[in-house]
């Protein structure tokens, strides 16, 4: 089973009704982050912030979008990587300072964050919040410079690690991407109006039109006066490193992420499992929904019949109470239902996008065991995942990582399945179209593009 979520981010300016366009494009990215969310929107009279933990439907009623008015707005919709599920921690960040008011939303995470932070706790600012977005917010306000522009590139080139960020302020919108790319921001245009998206679903439920993404290391200002945006690269050039597990888990499958299509990307990586781990087999199973469209490319390319054999319960919130009595596997359970006329008496291949500890993987296993199934083959779609992620992704630490302590022999005992078979590293660069230079593949390697600074 997959990581946990990150987060998205949506802006857009200048556009009536700026809020309600926000709204929809968190709605449109409610997949990367389920415990806050948040919307500033800018009018003649200033800035104008709402927050709240919970699912965007929830912290968003129609009283509280007509208390966010103007023509232009930014959003977020958080899992927390850093600072914890608490208030505090969601976004945007706002705050009232020597260049006004600046409200700043993030998606990634700093490396150096505990230095900086430290550094400016010294020079005697105080933080509300965990957040590392709130300490890129206090670098830009104490930069040593003369304009908001020129603090938001002197502040991020003291960041380090991973920050895909929209800032709203009185005279613009700025987008920003970390000079790696470690996290996506794509660009589009709505009617003469520039819009930012982690993903680009976001665009197509409101209707604008994907042009680009925003460059690694670029920054890209749309000014409050209508004028054409304005980019720049004024951060060190280096090799780009976007995250790879955006197109294994992340996004959803009919995103553009990097330009490339999601769904795509991820049934080439289940045909090119099926090419690697081959199996005499009834039933090609996938675990849902992320395992569906390599589950589909695997069935595509071995021949064997591809059908919903588990089915998801899709209204799960974010808590739910568990029965006092023992009920064994309930967590998976209460997500995930068996098939038990598709699986029983079959011989299945499991397709899922990953495994992190391996406690769910078994767990689904077992699952389709209990149900009938006479074996159960399985296949993951992405190499075995050894090192934790510092870029804005939810990470156990590494010993906690499965497949960092157990041999592959030892992984397939534990989840008790007949075979397991991980998709190769040259498979997954060819599903991506990659020549080895591309991506950022360290939760595979441990080879970090920007060292962190804990392990």
């Amino acid at each position: 089973m997959p990581f946990r979520d990150e987060c998205g981010v949506f802006g857009i300016a200048p556009q009536a009704e700026a809020a309600r366009q926000t709204y929809l494009g968190l709605y449109a990215l409610q997949h990367r982050g389920q415990e806050a969310a948040g919307i500033c929107s800018r009018d003649a009279a200033g800035l104008h912030l709402h927050k709240a933990q919970g699912y965007v439907a929830d912290v968003f009623t129609e009283t509280v979008l007509d208390s966010l008015p103007g023509d232009a707005a930014i959003g977020h919709t958080r899992y927390s990587t850093t600072g914890g599920n608490v208030a505090s921690a969601a976004h945007p960040f706002l705050i009232h300072g020597r260049f006004g008011q600046v409200a700043l939303c993030h998606n990634g995470n700093l490396t150096n964050t505990e230095d900086l932070r430290a550094r400016l706790i010294a020079d005697g600012h105080t933080f509300t919040s965990p957040s590392d977005s709130e300490v890129l917010l206090a670098l830009i306000n104490r930069a040593p410079a003369d304009t908001l522009e020129e603090a938001v590139v002197t502040a991020l080139r003291e960041a380090k690690g991973a920050y895909s960020l929209l800032i709203l302020t009185e005279e613009a919108l700025i987008a920003a991407r970390d000079p790696h790319g470690f996290r996506p921001l794509a660009m589009g245009r709505l009617n003469g109006t520039t819009v930012f998206s982690s993903e680009t679903c976001a665009f197509d439920l409101v209707g604008a039109a994907y042009v680009r993404d925003v460059e690694p290391g670029e920054v890209v200002v749309v000014p409050r006066n209508g004028a054409e945006p304005r980019s720049h690269f004024p951060l060190p050039k280096v090799q780009a490193k976007p995250c790879v597990f955006e197109h294994i888990y992340f996004a959803r499958p009919d995103s553009l992420v990097y330009g490339q299509s999601v769904m795509v990307a991820r049934r080439e990586m289940g045909r090119l499992l099926a090419l690697r781990h081959p199996v005499e087999a009834d039933l090609v199973v996938p675990v849902p929904d992320s395992g569906v469209s390599a589950a589909l490319g695997y069935s595509e390319q071995s021949g064997i019949p591809f059908d919903f054999g588990i089915i998801r319960n899709h209204y799960v919130g974010r808590t739910f109470i568990e029965p006092k009595q023992t009920i064994r596997s309930f967590g998976v359970k209460v997500k995930l239902n068996p098939v038990r006329h598709l699986l029983a008496g079959k011989r299945v291949v499991l397709v899922d996008d990953s495994i992190v500890r391996g406690t769910t993987s078994k767990k689904i296993v077992q699952m389709v065991r209990e149900a009938g199934a006479k074996e159960v083959h399985l296949r993951i779609a992405c190499p075995p995942t050894t090192h934790s992620c510092f870029y804005g992704i939810d990470t156990p630490k590494r010993q906690h990582l499965i497949a960092s302590y157990l041999s592959l022999e030892e992984i397939t005992a534990f989840v008790e399945a007949d075979t397991l078979g991980y998709l190769a590293m040259e498979d997954l660069q060819s599903s991506v179209g990659d020549d080895g230079q591309g991506f950022c593949y360290a939760c595979f390697t441990g080879d970090y593009p920007v060292p962190p600074d804990r392990g």
